[in-house]
């Protein structure tokens, strides 16, 4: 493995990927952050929560990986958003807007079909840290 990339399977609530990845990966001064669904903490899978609240709950879950990788939603340079149905955009972006507030980094919202366990969103995202960070914190593996 290279001596700047460090994988972090865990993100800062102590959640650890349901599959074979790691909730985000730094490499080079970048965060490289895996697609999260709306999974709360407790691990209850309920797809048929509100749209609105999907959207919250899968932004928390960015921004828990970007934590455990000593980054935050700050950091962030590109949003890639999976959407079930177009639909969902004005929602979507309302839920979006109110998180990020002030910053805007690239991003694409793209319509996808069906999301894993029936979820209507899923969210990956890289963010820029440099050469501050990661260096063996918490998680880091």
């Amino acid at each position: 493995m290279h001596d700047d990339l460090r994988t972090f399977r865990q993100n800062q609530a102590g959640v650890t990927p349901g599959g074979h990845y790691s909730h985000a990966v730094a490499a080079g001064g970048f965060v490289f952050v895996s697609g999260q669904l709306p999974i709360p903490p407790s691990g209850v899978k309920d797809p048929a929560m509100p749209f609105a609240q999907q959207v919250r709950v899968v932004l928390q879950n960015v921004e828990a990986a970007l934590a455990a990788a000593h980054a935050s939603l700050r950091d962030v340079v590109k949003v890639t958003a999976y959407l079930t149905t177009e639909e969902h955009w004005a929602e979507f972006n309302a839920v979006y807007a109110e998180v990020f507030g002030e910053h805007r980094p690239a991003r694409a919202a793209v319509p996808v079909g069906p999301l894993h366990y029936g979820f209507q969103i899923e969210v990956d995202a890289v963010a820029y840290v440099g050469a501050r960070g990661w260096n063996g914190g918490a998680g880091a593996s």
